[in-house]
């Protein structure tokens, strides 16, 4: 008997161990442990909610025109649907990323595993994700290479490709996708590259865009280097050359493709200048609607605004030439305190279609066009009128008040038929004596309009104000003072006013916004025109009467080849100066105010020219100028008035309003102690014939006419009597209502 060989019994010693049976079911054992680990791991990775950089979106602000204007939010993205992108733009993306997209279950685990082994040991970062798992990783996930996030990725995109369809991934995809120059998303990327919307792009600009992703900042033509541009261009021919592939493009219309060269990159419009006020200002206007400032900040709207781009440069060019070319507000700290602001609207459709808000929006944040803190001074007047005429109000002794109506335009006259003692100065403490309510317009004559609410009413006045569009704010009081414009007010508040006395007395709104649209809701924009607010004689009244001002009155710079109509106004310490006037396609607001650094309000005297910055000047120089470019040159439209035959009619002539020795009267109050004599109870004077039509029954007075004490005063063409009354200022005046002690005499 032989030994045995001890080699071939070690040999079945290890076959013991290592038999290919066993190797077999420890391998099958194997898998089916770790399909079980993938299951856990299936059933315990939820697919999480969106991120917050995968959701958040620019707002896009644009013109009326559809213009951008600006883009808002940190990430420039605005999604868009799957419908609005063609076709062969979709199909170029699937081509570039992942041929069998529409085959697989949204995982390559070959290119997966590739890339997770090249990254563990260290080889560097590939790709070899499916469109699914990269909507995966943009949507849900970070952009972290690391194996955790590669597996996660993988779970979640086998369960996203079982719950969602194929085009809802491919939507999420393009619009979460980085393109480069800051642009985030497929719309993004077509504007910032070709300057079109996403569903303008052409087959070659997209496979463009696709060919992007796999290395966006190296691939863009414009800044790429030779070898990049290089590389470029064989990723386009590659994403084309698969389309012809897949059947997605004929080989003809490949073959007629040219590389599509990308536009230079443009800055992303900004808050500066004009911009940010009329962001802001339209923001605070979605907001009047309903939409949540934290709605707004999510991103997302499109925002088409009434500004007409034209007009809005004609009115920044405006301010420009006849305001800060004369100012030096860095070597100046007088010149430094004017501000300016102003709004235009279209009177027929509400539409605000010019904004000056100030400086520029980065340097002076406050818009001068929206604020409400500086009184609108004589611009109130015609609201008076407005009022009067709309009420048939009647003086104190019992005449119908018209634009004939003779009034006491005495200076520093106490009103009669009020519990509150007034008596305004009127500038330079000038006495004009009998004067009609016309001629009070064009000079603006405070005594006039002082005791003119007196006779309406001023709780009648305020309704007649707040329903032509003024805000009820804190110091609105009830008092003659207001006839003056005591309270506060804004240029787009005022232009608001005028337009409706434009729109004869149809109530007019001025919009900013003409609509507002998201992805996942809509917005009922303002209505712009409303009801009859008050009656059209009364707005054609006013109208006609604010004619004269711009004729031969205080506003005469304002005048050009249109028909204009238009109230200068000068407040208390020459704080704020204003024109607000129209024609009968334009209404535009404009004023000066002085501010200093601190934001407190200080006087204009002194500052843009010598004496007071009356609203006559610079205001109304502005308020022209704009007004001949809106309007390209002038305009041939004249008003269509509709006024009360029978009530008085002004006769009195005009001088020309053309002098430079024409004053503007001082439209600040003043007020005063009770004279120890009674005053007239008439404060008006009625000439010798009657201008009412005898046939007319007068109308029911809106108070009890006081019946007169004294004769009446002669009419404008005899000189009027010594006995006028006329008393000292108060030296305990009310606070708040104190006129200006300064009464230099300047140009309007």
């Amino acid at each position: 008997m032989g030994r045995p060989d001890k080699s071939k019994a070690k040999k079945r010693g290890i076959r013991r161990f290592f038999s290919w049976k066993k190797l077999l079911g420890t391998f099958f054992v194997f898998c089916l442990l770790a399909m079980g680990a993938l299951y856990v791991v299936y059933l315990m990775v939820p697919v999480p909610t969106a991120n917050a950089e995968a959701t958040m979106q620019s707002n896009i602000y644009k013109y009326a025109n559809g213009k951008i204007l600006a883009r808002t939010g940190e990430i420039n993205r605005e999604i868009v649907g799957l419908e609005k992108i063609p076709e062969p733009v979709q199909k170029a993306f699937v081509a570039a990323e992942n041929k069998s997209f529409y085959r697989d279950n949204g995982v390559d685990i070959k290119g997966t595993t590739r890339a997770a082994w090249s990254t563990l040991t260290g080889q560097g970062k590939q790709g070899g994700s499916t469109i699914t798992q990269q909507y995966v990783k943009n949507f849900y996930l970070s952009q972290d290479q690391t194996a955790t996030r590669k597996l996660k990725e993988m779970v979640i995109a086998v369960k996203v490709d079982r719950q969602t369809s194929k085009s809802e991934i491919l939507a999420g995809y393009m619009n979460t996708s980085y393109y480069g120059r800051s642009a985030y998303g497929i719309q993004a990327a077509a504007r910032s590259y070709y300057g079109v919307d996403a569903t303008q792009l052409t087959t070659a600009q997209g496979a463009y865009l696709a060919s992007l992703l796999q290395a966006p900042n190296q691939y863009d033509w414009t800044s790429a280097s030779t070898t990049g541009r290089k590389l470029v261009e064989e990723r386009w021919n590659y994403v084309l050359d698969n389309m012809v592939g897949e059947g997605w493009l004929s080989s003809t219309e490949r073959a007629g493709l040219k590389f599509p060269v990308p536009q230079k990159p443009k800055p992303a419009p900004g808050m500066e200048g004009q911009t940010g006020y009329i962001v802001e200002a339209a923001n605070q206007e979605l907001m009047r609607q309903g939409v949540s400032e934290e709605d707004i900040k999510a991103g997302g709207w499109t925002i088409t605004l009434n500004i007409d781009e034209k007009r809005q440069k004609d009115l920044v060019k405006a301010v420009d030439r006849q305001l800060e070319a004369k100012l030096d507000r860095k070597g100046d700290k007088k010149d430094a305190t004017v501000q300016a602001g102003a709004t235009s609207v279209d009177p027929k459709t509400g539409a605000v279609v010019a904004m000056y808000g100030g400086v520029g929006a980065t340097e002076h944040w406050m818009s001068n066009a929206t604020r409400r803190d500086y009184q609108p001074a004589s611009t109130f007047k015609p609201i008076v009128l407005a009022s009067a005429i709309d009420n048939r109000t009647v003086t104190q002794d019992g005449r119908r008040i018209g634009l004939g109506t003779i009034y006491d335009g005495t200076s520093q006259r106490e009103v009669v038929g009020s519990d509150i003692a007034f008596a305004p100065e009127n500038e330079d403490d000038r006495s004009y004596g009998p004067v009609t309510v016309q001629t009070a317009t064009n000079k603006s004559i405070n005594s006039v309009f002082a005791q003119m609410i007196v006779d309406v009413g001023e709780a009648e006045t305020k309704k007649t104000a707040l329903a032509l569009g003024m805000k009820d704010g804190q110091d609105f009081g009830l008092s003659p003072a207001m006839s003056l414009g005591t309270m506060g007010a804004s240029t787009l508040d005022m232009a608001g006013v005028y337009a409706t006395l434009d729109n004869h007395g149809k109530k007019v709104t001025p919009t900013l916004v003409k609509a507002a649209s998201h992805k996942d809701r809509k917005v009922e924009t303002v209505k712009p025109i409303g009801d009859q607010v008050i009656s059209r004689e009364a707005a054609d009244t006013a109208t006609k009467a604010m004619t004269g001002v711009v004729q031969n009155g205080s506003g005469f710079r304002a005048a050009g080849d249109y028909e204009a109509a238009g109230k200068t106004g000068t407040s208390e310490n020459n704080r704020s100066a204003w024109f607000v006037g129209y024609t009968p396609e334009l209404v535009t607001a404009v004023g000066l105010f002085g501010e200093d650094a601190k934001g407190n309000q200080v006087t204009l005297t002194d500052t843009i020219n010598p004496g007071r910055a009356n609203g006559g000047r610079t205001p109304a120089q502005i308020w022209g100028d704009y007004t001949e470019g809106a309007l390209d040159g002038g305009s041939d439209a004249r008003f269509d008035l509709e006024t009360d035959s029978s009530a008085p009619v002004d006769t009195s002539p005009e001088p020309s309003g053309t002098t430079e020795t024409s004053e503007e009267p001082t439209e600040e109050p003043t007020t005063r102690s009770p004279d120890p004599t009674p005053p007239p109870a008439s404060t008006a004077t009625t000439p010798p014939e009657p201008t009412r039509d005898p046939v007319t029954t007068p109308p029911e007075p809106t108070r009890e006419p006081t019946p007169p004490t004294e004769e009446p005063s002669p009419p404008p063409s005899i000189q009027p009597p010594d006995i006028l009354p006329t008393t000292d200022p108060a030296t305990d005046p009310d606070p708040g209502q104190t006129g200006d002690t300064d009464t230099r005499r300047v140009d309007r």
